[in-house]
């Protein structure tokens, strides 16, 4: 169940800014989590294996209503503060209350590719260490980058000065790009909840539902330039964007949870 408030990195650059900064002295120095991101399941079980690199292999994903076709080549997020919440606490991670509620994941802001084509699955983003625990939410910023307080992002991504979010592919045979300064807080409630030791390594996985987010209610695709700043569909898009995140454990990073049937409204 999701909860709102509302590839690999681009640069290695960026991977090497990424550190664990729990608010209670530190993570421990033997458990690991993964952070994977995904955007359709393994089409098999076995098609998982070494998905890791076998997901960014750029492969267009195509999207039909029956009479529109749309085709993505490209999608990219920026986000900074990812956090996992502590089942117990009471306060969000971005709360200056929140003390040691939080394990700091990504401080950010961070470019993130996601994948598409291949044999689907989830692919990894960055590794780090995390404290043993457990954890009910992961909470963060989808983020629209400035010079003024992103100078050395924007400086290396020149493309996403004031741009969170950037998809770019084709609609009924047309090139687009669409982009969107979306700014939001999200909150994804883990559930069952994340469980994370000292002596082994987690796999967490944010999965976008890439194909609802140029539809509208009634299921027929959008074009996306019509959804570009100031177009008659911005709004839709970017809540659709919003909906259509999900987290989960994802051991065998298969882009599918592992405790799949657990917290559904049903």
């Amino acid at each position: 169940m999701r909860r709102s408030s509302l590839g690999t990195a681009a640069a290695l650059a960026t991977l090497a800014s990424l550190a664990a900064c729990s608010d209670v002295g530190g993570p421990s120095s033997g458990g690991q989590l993964n952070f994977n991101l995904a955007t359709k399941p393994a089409a098999t079980p076995a098609a998982s294996a070494g998905v890791v690199s076998a997901s960014f292999v750029g492969t267009p994903e195509t999207f039909s209503d029956g009479t529109n076709t749309l085709v993505i080549d490209r999608v990219q997020l920026v986000l900074r503060e990812i956090e996992l919440k502590r089942e117990e606490a009471t306060v969000s991670c971005g709360d200056e209350s929140g003390g040691d509620s939080c394990e700091r994941l990504e401080v950010g802001p961070i470019l993130l590719d996601l994948p598409l084509g291949g044999t689907g699955g989830a692919a990894r983003s960055f590794s780090v260490p995390v404290a043993a625990g457990t954890y009910d939410e992961v909470e963060f910023e989808i983020h629209k980058p400035s010079h003024d307080d992103d100078a050395a992002f924007v400086q290396a991504n020149p493309d996403f000065d004031g741009v969170s979010v950037k998809v770019s592919g084709t609609y009924n045979g047309a090139p687009f790009v669409y982009t969107s300064d979306l700014e939001a807080e999200e909150e994804i409630e883990l559930s069952p909840p994340l469980v994370t030791t000292d002596d082994a390594a987690t796999d967490l996985t944010l999965f976008v539902d890439l194909g609802l987010w140029f539809r509208n209610g009634a299921g027929l695709l959008l074009d996306p330039l019509t959804a570009n700043a100031g177009g008659a569909n911005e709004s839709i898009v970017e809540s659709s964007i919003r909906a259509t995140l999900h987290a989960f454990e994802d051991e065998n990073e298969d882009g599918a949870d592992d405790h799949a049937g657990h917290g559904t409204d049903d």
